[in-house]
């Protein structure tokens, strides 16, 4: 396990970034727990400006950026976290789960709001200040997990009326169908969490 901190008080990521990657961010709430909530970070175009995150709507993540100023971002190798950090309820006494190969904590700082639909957003800056690896893995293709990481974004959709619904349970019966053929026991459990959060196969049944 390796940490990365600067004299100056800030920390480079732990991992490349590109486009929109994935990751779970850990927020304190005023109870005193850790909120985790999948979070997607948008890697600058210049290099010189910062990582950035768009939060949707009046959250627990966006609440507690605003009254802390912080968050951990974690880059978790289990897709069972990932599921329930982006379709359940999750708090934890501790900001870092066990399935995290790395994480960041990070200062955010509200750059830009406005709304789409009836929906606000957020979005704002990300500053690391200090990071850890806990494991350096070799790269490999999974589909599965992929598809486990894509599922919760269109299940997370479902209720917006900005998005068609059906064309979302479309999407999951995609999904699913790919969990079944590419993933692994891990990945078959983490999409029966999405079965068991979303009910979307009989939500798609009644639409027939």
């Amino acid at each position: 396990m390796s940490e990365d901190r600067t004299d100056d008080g800030t920390a480079d990521w732990p991992t490349t970034l590109r486009g929109v990657t994935e990751s779970i961010v850990a927020t304190l709430g005023p109870n005193d727990r850790w909120n985790q909530a999948a979070l997607g970070l948008h890697a600058p175009d210049d290099a010189g400006d910062p990582v950035t995150a768009v939060t949707w709507g009046k959250t627990r993540t966006r609440g507690n950026f605003e009254r802390q100023g912080a968050g951990v971002i974690q880059f978790t190798t289990d897709p069972r976290e990932f599921v329930d950090a982006a379709l359940d309820v999750t708090e934890t006494d501790d900001p870092v789960r066990d399935g995290a190969a790395a994480w960041v904590e990070v200062d955010a700082r509200r750059i830009e709001s406005g709304t789409e639909g009836d929906t606000e957003w957020v979005r704002w800056a990300l500053t690391p200040t200090s990071s850890t690896i806990r494991e350096r893995l070799v790269p490999t293709i999974n589909r599965g997990f992929y598809a486990v990481v894509d599922a919760t974004v269109a299940a997370s959709r479902l209720d917006v009326p900005t998005y068609d619904t059906a064309a979302l349970l479309d999407r999951l019966a995609y999904f699913a169908e790919t969990v079944e053929r590419c993933g692994g026991p891990a990945e078959r459990e983490a999409f029966a969490r999405v079965d068991d959060l979303t009910d979307w196969r009989a939500r798609r049944n009644e639409s027939f």
